[in-house]
């Protein structure tokens, strides 16, 4: 599985830490993210890079990291296609695969810790679409999705 990851400044660090946990469970990782601590970059570019390498078919999942979680999340979430959720804990990131088929993760460098931040990207990539009810709810979602970018 190809995976890409990105990051803006304020998680470079934490960003390698996990590119390397993820190599070594066999996916290649492609980092489209920030490799400078003092950049001040701004998130929305990364988030965006990954998000659109998505959708082009270059990667099959994402991981996006700034410090909460939240902005890089906002930014990728505005490429049609993509679901990404934050998440701080396991049960949520197995169930936004589950519940929602969510294609990326989000994580937050101060919120998360390192090993937590592995357990929950075990989670997200071991979850499976669960389908049935679930699917006609995302669905929903790409109906609006569709809606507001005619």
């Amino acid at each position: 599985m190809r995976v890409g990851i990105g990051n803006d400044h304020a998680a470079v660090n934490f960003k390698n830490i996990l590119k390397e946990y993820l190599e070594g469970k066999g996916y290649e990782v492609i980092d489209y993210g920030s490799t400078d601590p003092q950049a001040k970059d701004d998130y929305p570019d990364f988030g965006q890079a990954v998000a659109e390498a998505l959708m082009a078919g270059r990667i099959d999942k994402g991981v996006v990291i700034c410090g909460t979680g939240v902005g890089i999340s906002l930014a990728a979430n505005k490429v049609p296609g993509i679901r990404c959720g934050v998440c701080s804990d396991t049960a949520t990131a197995r169930l936004i695969v589950q519940h929602n088929n969510a294609n990326m993760i989000s994580l937050g460098e101060r919120i998360v810790g390192v090993e937590l931040a592995k357990d929950i990207l075990d989670s997200f990539f071991s979850a499976e679409f669960e389908g049935g009810r679930h699917a006609r709810r995302v669905d929903k979602i790409t109906a609006i999705e569709e809606k507001y970018n005619k």
